[in-house]
């Protein structure tokens, strides 16, 4: 069971803090998104860290998890937090991230949903972007910002 489920059973669906990864896959200037099944909204690869991980870790496991791709390599780009990464999930549960934002390099694998958080996987280019989960709203418009996804 994972480290927020495992709290969410003693503080039900308050506030908590959570720390975590999200892996851009970029690939002929397109970034992979993924239509997420929980608020039918495109958001990035990632996820929470589990007990005893470290962010590189989350970042790959979560990649695996929900893209069936592997990486050689993640660079750090970016640490996120504050306001703009409160979220409140269709169930009720509130959660601030703290959210490392990693840059996936030498990827391989056949990409496919692999679990149940996703309904669709899709490479977007800057200009057509789809309905972005409001945190990943927020990333999207960084990494454009600083010039990684032309």
């Amino acid at each position: 069971m994972s480290y927020i489920k495992e709290i969410r059973k003693y503080i039900g669906h308050a506030p908590m803090l959570s720390a975590g990864a999200t892996v851009l896959v970029i690939k002929d200037s397109k970034i992979l998104l993924n239509l997420r099944s929980d608020t039918n909204t495109w958001g990035i690869p990632g996820g929470a860290l589990e007990l005893g991980e470290t962010l590189e870790q989350t970042a790959a496991r979560e990649l695996k998890e929900e893209t069936n791709l592997s990486a050689v390599l993640f660079h750090l780009l970016h640490v996120f937090s504050g306001p703009d990464f409160y979220f409140k999930y269709p169930n009720g549960d509130e959660l601030y991230s703290v959210v490392a934002l990693f840059l996936a390099e030498d990827i391989s694998g056949e990409l496919r949903i692999t679990d149940g958080e996703s309904v669709k996987l899709r490479y977007f280019g800057k200009d057509e972007l789809p309905v972005l989960e409001s945190r990943a709203a927020v990333i999207l418009s960084w990494v454009i910002k600083q010039g990684l996804l032309s």
